[in-house]
């Protein structure tokens, strides 16, 4: 005979963010990241656009970094407070596969890079780690 055991404690059930369709049809569009961030304050892909760019310069200089940091921060922030209007505890699934939670967990992504690049090793392994919880599949 043979048993199956079921978990009885559960994980959460994934958190899936409400789309933002005006502020992702601008980013869409080509309309740049910083106009999209003030009309759409709230809006982590808007943020998560910024950080990248900021990361992302040829021939990076510490001040890209800072900023790109910053904007990292502001988005995950945001994010933070999404998730958690959204029913989020601080833990269980955030997918990727969910497009809306993605500027999130590019914030986190990108705050993880700034991180690292400043020596601050904790906070990098913190977002590594929120990355791994969120979605096993987003980090190393």
């Amino acid at each position: 005979m043979t048993h199956s055991h079921q978990n009885l404690l559960g994980e959460p059930p994934a958190t899936l963010l409400p789309p933002t369709p005006e502020a992702d049809r601008e980013l869409a569009e080509g309309t740049p990241a910083a106009e999209v961030a003030s009309r759409h304050p709230t809006v982590s892909a808007a943020w998560a656009a910024l950080a990248e760019e900021a990361l992302g310069r040829p021939e990076r200089q510490l001040r890209d970094t800072v900023e790109g940091y910053a904007y990292a921060r502001t988005g995950y922030h945001r994010g933070l407070d999404a998730l958690r209007r959204n029913g989020w505890k601080g833990f269980g699934p955030v997918p990727w596969a969910h497009e809306p939670n993605r500027g999130f967990l590019r914030c986190v992504t990108e705050l993880a890079k700034a991180a690292e690049a400043i020596g601050e090793y904790e906070e990098h392994e913190r977002c590594v780690q929120l990355l791994r919880d969120c979605d096993p599949s987003l980090a190393p």
